[in-house]
């Protein structure tokens, strides 16, 4: 398994020790998998928790069309499952798919929650961490719904970057991921949105050097 020193990084094992965590892992019958690029690697029909540890995946949602829209980009220390996935409408599916060659570290989901029979403290640790992954991830659906309530590309680009400037406690931010997914997370045009950006440039209401962006 992985070394300790790494795996208590991730926000489901903080404050768990290094040996803590190795234990843990042989407890849960933890599994490792590498994946390649556009991989698909986990489609929620499983009941297991996944960490990232190497690489870059992203959270998608897939309507009855076929239309992908990305809900969430999971880099190292992120954390996704069935628990934890943002509810979509019926008819919808969800999937994590690679987008640059993960390492993903998966644990049965009732191992989480069903305590064992020595009922140590550090799995009430876990569980904690656990609940609150959940309440992060439904605020972080609050805000992605606060984005996608707005009517127009600018209001949708300007509220979301006036979450990453209070994130960040800056008119400075950086992007968390690219343009093309920028405007798949508001679900738009990318072309359209593009040429939404160059407005607000012009007109002086940000600034923009790569992904690095300041709301004036």
């Amino acid at each position: 398994m992985k070394n300790g020193a790494e795996l208590d990084k991730n926000p489901l094992f903080e404050g768990i020790s290094q040996v803590e965590c190795e234990e843990m892992l042989t407890c849960f019958q933890a599994v490792r998998k590498r994946f390649r690029v556009d991989d698909l690697i986990y489609d929620f029909a499983g009941n297991s928790v996944g960490l990232i540890e190497q690489g870059e995946a992203v959270l998608l949602r897939i309507d009855e069309e076929g239309v992908s829209t990305v809900l969430e980009t999971l880099a190292p220390g992120g954390v996704f499952g069935k628990t934890l996935a943002f509810a979509g409408s019926v008819g919808d599916s969800l999937e994590v798919v690679c987008r640059k060659p993960c390492e993903v570290l998966f644990l049965d989901y009732t191992h989480i929650f069903n305590r064992c029979e020595h009922a140590c403290m550090r799995h009430s640790v876990l569980v904690q961490n656990m609940l609150r992954l959940m309440a992060d991830k439904a605020q972080a659906l609050s805000r992605r719904v606060d984005v996608l309530s707005r009517r127009s590309i600018r209001e949708k680009l300007l509220c979301y970057f006036r979450q990453l400037a209070n994130q960040a406690g800056s008119d400075t931010f950086t992007l968390p991921f690219s343009l093309s997914t920028l405007a798949d997370y508001i679900a738009t045009d990318r072309s359209a949105m593009m040429r939404e950006l160059k407005h607000l440039r012009e007109q002086g209401v940000v600034r923009s050097n790569g992904r690095q962006f300041t709301i004036q």
